[in-house]
């Protein structure tokens, strides 16, 4: 196109989509985004100056639409119909209502997107939802490509697996056609506008491959290790925690961020209830499991946690499992460091009254820039260039 890309940013929540959109340099503008959640707007707005249309989206009509002239929707709709946790109701979820109502708006715009980008959880492939939303395609000539991807496909050692729709109007095509209306777990023929090393070794089918991810240490908002966190986080044999008094002249010798680290240290008493369903990691991994929305309050399937002690570097034995765990000074990922795993940029940030809890929160409910900007890049390149493999 010779004009910039007019976009719209549905459930645009703490700003993925778009941060997504400045990584793959699109030359586009995202003139509205649209969201419900209060605190997800309050961040929107701190990040990118502009606050997001916070009404109800299934109020919108078609000429409401028109009057963006948009060429371009990037939805990210609730995931929790679709999720293995929920109820599963699909699109009986009142949570799906607003997505299909506003793609059956399309038919009858005068001014319908040319390009949509549909981001979801895995089994939403598998959903009535996306089988309606397979039928308004067909219906307006909208030509498409699925994936399933994972931000350890990327060199990043989080293991998120996510799916996404690329659409585009005809005579808009994809650079390689080939691919049309196929479900793909490859990421190879993306373009890798940063380093193409990261590819090297994960084989194309394998969402899981680590192989060439960075280590977990990486993400951290600390170079080091705390070497002695059971005994400058943990105060009493009861498991309750002991917040470090950053004065403590012992506490600075030992690490100067143990204070601050000190709010995200697993107690005791919560190790001894759930030790053998954490997931643990170390900052030489190169995995880590996915964070819900979950995490901080719930320890059981909502994220890793990280070991930070020494004695990591010893393998437990049957006998002693739950003492090895408690001695391994188990803490949480902070918010920043869940941030970087999702790719999110360093001058990214909370405003003062986002509490630790709404933090996790709505990046659990956010993506991985890291997967969605090549997905983007590719989806916008050269929309009526056939590639030379297929001339």
């Amino acid at each position: 196109m010779d004009q910039p890309w007019r976009i719209l940013e549905f459930y645009s929540g703490v700003g993925g989509m778009r941060y997504s959109l400045m990584k793959a340099r699109i030359r586009g503008e995202v003139i509205e985004a649209f969201d419900i959640n209060d605190r997800a707007n309050d961040v929107y707005e701190h990040n990118f100056g502009h606050r997001p249309f916070q009404g109800n989206i299934q109020i919108l009509s078609a000429a409401d639409l028109d009057k963006y002239k948009a060429h371009a929707w990037l939805l990210s709709p609730p995931c929790q119909p679709y999720t293995r946790q929920g109820l599963q109701k699909d699109s009986a979820d009142a949570r799906a209502f607003s997505f299909i109502k506003i793609l059956e708006l399309i038919p009858t715009m005068q001014h319908p997107p040319l390009i949509l980008f549909v981001e979801n959880v895995v089994g939403f492939e598998i959903s009535d939802t996306h089988k309606q939303m397979l039928g308004i395609f067909a219906k307006i000539s909208f030509v498409t490509q699925e994936y399933i991807l994972s931000p350890v496909q990327f060199g990043i050692p989080y293991s998120r697996p996510r799916y996404f729709c690329l659409a585009k109007r005809k005579p808009l095509c994809f650079k390689i056609s080939s691919l049309n209306n196929q479900l793909l777990h490859t990421s190879s023929h993306l373009v890798l506008f940063e380093d193409s090393k990261l590819m090297v070794g994960c084989p194309p089918q394998h969402e899981e491959c680590s192989l060439s991810c960075q280590p977990i240490r990486n993400f951290l908002e600390t170079p080091f290790l705390v070497t002695d966190c059971a005994e400058a986080c943990y105060g009493t044999s009861d498991g309750k925690v002991k917040q470090s008094d950053e004065n403590n002249d012992r506490g600075k010798a030992s690490n100067g961020n143990v204070g601050f680290f000190g709010k995200y240290v697993v107690p005791h008493y919560v190790i001894e209830r759930w030790g053998n369903a954490m997931d643990i990691v170390y900052p030489d991994s190169k995995r880590c499991c996915c964070f819900t929305k979950s995490y901080y309050r719930y320890v059981k399937g909502t994220g890793s946690l990280l070991a930070t002690s020494e004695v990591s570097n010893c393998e437990p034995t049957a006998n002693n499992e739950l003492c090895y765990i408690k001695d391994l000074g188990l803490r949480y990922f902070t918010p920043r460091e869940v941030a970087n795993l999702h790719s999110f940029p360093e001058d990214f940030c909370f405003p003062k009254h986002i509490s630790i809890r709404q933090q996790y929160a709505l990046l659990g409910n956010s993506l991985s820039v890291a997967v969605v900007a090549p997905l983007l890049q590719y989806l916008f390149a050269n929309p009526c260039q056939q590639s030379s493999e297929e001339s």
